[in-house]
């Protein structure tokens, strides 16, 4: 899943060396930190949050099938 999560993210942005993914694991839930530089953080959010929400929604697909719930949160 943190695989997914950097690919998708170093796609977005203009320096994908700065994309770094953290995993914070939980019992019932897993929680990914997804920090980029701050000259790409509007790029990641998209426009009203879209793109966010559809890294969130791919993230969210492919962890059920995992059996587990995860967050993603998009840090500064």
């Amino acid at each position: 899943m943190k695989e997914l999560i950097e690919y998708i993210a170093k796609a977005l942005v203009d320096q994908p060396d700065q994309v770094k993914v953290t995993e914070v694991d939980g019992e019932r839930t897993v929680v990914y930190e997804l920090r980029v530089a701050q000259s790409d953080l509007g790029k990641v959010i998209g426009k009203e949050g879209r793109t966010a929400k559809a890294v969130r929604t791919i993230v969210t697909a492919a962890s059920m099938k995992a059996g587990k719930r995860t967050v993603l949160e998009i840090l500064e």
